[in-house]
């Protein structure tokens, strides 16, 4: 039901054979511990990654508040030197800044030329590569991308769901994720998939692996991002908006009833029965 609160299942220890035979088909949200992630646990320091990171130039959120939100666009897009950033990321007060003294920082690492390419922490950062593991969960041909993201404590990002299936590799700080099952979609203003609210309770380091759970063909070729909704979803969407505007064109009392007879027809056709 709507509003209710459940912990996340916490399994530690589980090979490739459980995750991939009974944990993964649930299609639900989970916490694993206890995977080997290489290095980076304990090399990925502040000094560490100023120094190996270095002068290279990352675009980055700058937001003067913590709770950044996409709609209201609270926040400029700067550039730093990625040393840089990571010292004033770990910082509450700042010497040198933007618009304030207390503003927070969002690295979301791109690809060398975004319209073309995919964030991978292996080309972009090669001298980290070496740090760390990634799980072996999916098939290497499955892979799309491996996000750096680097936060200031405190920073909530906005509300939102991901297309592709993921995991965050949380290697340094701490971070509360709160996640929404997709029968809430009604209730979040947008649509599908599991919605989730991340705040970094610590200066954070992760990296966001993604995957493509679908085959190829259902992606579009032209998303480097990875958050552009399946062509199968969109070509629906078209498709319903043009439904609407057909039905505008009908008095009141009719484009209600009819209305209601699409969304009872989409239910009955649309919605999985299993999904819970």
């Amino acid at each position: 039901m709507a509003g209710q609160c459940f912990p996340v299942p916490r399994l530690e220890g589980v090979s490739q054979e459980q995750f991939m035979e009974h944990l993964y088909p649930q299609r639900k949200p989970l916490v694993l511990e206890g995977i080997d992630l290489g290095t980076c646990t304990s090399k990925w320091t502040v000094d560490y990654l100023s120094q190996i990171g270095g002068r290279r130039e990352v675009k980055i959120h700058v937001a003067a508040v913590a709770q950044m939100d996409f709609i209201s666009k609270n926040f400029v897009y700067r550039t730093l030197p990625f040393g840089k950033l990571v010292q004033r990321a770990s910082e509450e007060k700042h010497k040198e800044f933007f618009i304030s003294e207390d503003e927070k920082y969002y690295l979301r690492s791109l690809g060398e030329d975004p319209r073309k390419d995919v964030a991978d922490i292996r080309k972009q950062f090669p001298l980290l590569e070496g740090d760390i593991k990634f799980p072996k969960f999916f098939k290497e041909e499955q892979f799309f991308s491996s996000v750096f993201r680097i936060s200031s404590p405190g920073l909530q990002l906005w509300t939102h769901y991901d297309v592709m299936d993921n995991f965050l590799i949380q290697v340094t700080g701490k971070k509360r994720v709160v996640l929404f099952s997709p029968r809430d979609a009604q209730y979040l203003y947008l649509s599908a998939l599991w919605f989730h609210n991340v705040v970094s309770e610590e200066f954070g380091v992760g990296v966001n692996v993604f995957w493509k759970h679908l085959p190829s063909e259902c992606y579009d070729k032209t998303d480097t991002y990875g958050n552009k909704d399946p062509t199968a979803a969109s070509r629906a969407a078209q498709i319903l908006d043009r439904a609407l505007k057909t039905l505008a064109e009908l008095p009141e009392e009719y484009r209600d009833f009819y209305a209601r007879r699409m969304v009872l027809h989409i239910q009955d056709k649309a919605y999985s029965k299993n999904f819970e």
